[in-house]
């Protein structure tokens, strides 16, 4: 006797419905968890554009700051192009081991660190709004001088700078790098 040829009922082809609902469900999880980092890495890298552009204010400063005669007691235009707003502090030579200026907090690695959480002093901070943002970014730039020795007319000056937080939603904490720099009479004078 032959066998018809047909369908068997212990052979199935193809995907049922439920199969097909449950792959759609798994595939809809993993595409929610991918769109929710959208907003996340867009925020991170607010916040690094904003670090990024503090430093270089920063520096920017501290560089004008130290390329001023040991013997100014304050930076102007056109010596200090950012110093727009008016003159900067730069302390007095005559007073050895005083810091002047923004206070100080002391981190765990016992160095000095601009206190952001006290208001700003005057002649020793200012407010920078960055000309190439569109949005206008705001940093608060801030910076005390100490006078390290009388015969050699040194100073140390830290700087450091931060967002002020209107660019990023104003929930964003940033810690903001405190540069120190070093100036004093080079070799011949």
């Amino acid at each position: 006797m032959r066998k018809k040829k047909g369908i068997t009922k212990g052979c199935q082809r193809g995907f049922t419905l439920i199969e097909a609902l449950l792959a759609t469900i798994v595939m809809m999880v993993g595409l929610v968890a991918v769109a929710q980092l959208v907003p996340v890495s867009l925020s991170i890298n607010s916040v690094n554009r904003a670090s990024s552009t503090a430093l270089v204010v920063e520096q920017r400063i501290l560089e004008q700051m130290l390329d001023q005669p040991l013997t100014a007691a304050t930076c102007t235009t056109p010596a200090c192009p950012d110093a727009v707003a008016g003159s900067w502090s730069l302390g007095s030579p005559a007073a050895p081991g005083n810091v002047v200026g923004s206070p100080v907090t002391i981190d765990a690695s016992n160095s000095a660190a601009i206190n952001f959480s006290a208001g700003q002093v005057a002649g020793y901070s200012f407010n920078y709004i960055d000309p190439n943002d569109p949005y206008g970014a705001t940093y608060d730039v801030r910076w005390n001088v100490m006078a390290v020795s009388t015969n050699t007319s040194t100073r140390m000056i830290t700087a450091a700078a931060r967002s002020t937080g209107n660019q990023l939603g104003g929930f964003h904490f940033v810690v903001p790098v405190n540069l120190r720099g070093i100036g004093g009479p080079t070799i011949g004078e």
